[in-house]
């Protein structure tokens, strides 16, 4: 069995909509989802605010290179075009961690890059694993603990449905 932390990102149209339709693609391996938080956009700043969740999921059948094609697939769903690294996107799904897995291959790096500096995939993940370990890192609240999360905002006011046995934090 293999458990993955996804992380989730949209600043393009129907910001929540993308959210929503990842965690319904992934509604049979889905174990928990972040509440939603807003964020100031990371690498190319001149976009717009960001919406971000933190998926947790698990299949004995997915490996890590079927989550990178599950998350790739999600992509493609919501007409993602990619253009200009780090710019806008109706919809990012990033592999962040596939437990017991650590990878150097140019098309998946794990545990995902820039994540140990990065507080818009960190907050929301522990939210839903208040005890989570980034691989080669150390724990996530501890990372955090050293980082500003000025510019991360929940929206209590802006909610995923989570389906089945899943559940939402």
């Amino acid at each position: 069995m293999t458990r993955a932390v996804l992380s989730l990102g949209s600043n393009v149209g129907d910001r929540l909509g993308y959210l929503q339709l990842a965690v319904d693609g992934l509604a049979d391996v889905l174990v928990a989802a972040s509440p939603v938080y807003e964020t100031a956009p990371w690498g190319v700043t001149d976009q717009p605010d960001f919406l971000n969740a933190v998926v947790v999921v698990s299949s004995p059948e997915v490996d890590e290179w079927g989550w990178l094609a599950r998350a790739e697939r999600l992509e493609r769903a919501a007409g993602r075009v990619r253009e200009i690294r780090w710019g806008p996107r109706t919809l990012d799904v990033d592999v962040v961690t596939v437990d017991g897995v650590r990878s150097d291959h140019p098309d998946l790096l794990l545990p995902h890059p820039g994540t140990p500096e990065r507080a818009t995939v960190l907050v929301p993940w522990l939210d839903v694993e208040p005890d989570a370990v980034l691989p080669g890192h150390g724990r996530v609240a501890d990372l955090l603990r050293d980082m500003s999360t000025e510019g991360v905002r929940r929206r209590d006011d802006l909610t995923l449905r989570v389906p089945g046995p899943a559940r939402e934090s």
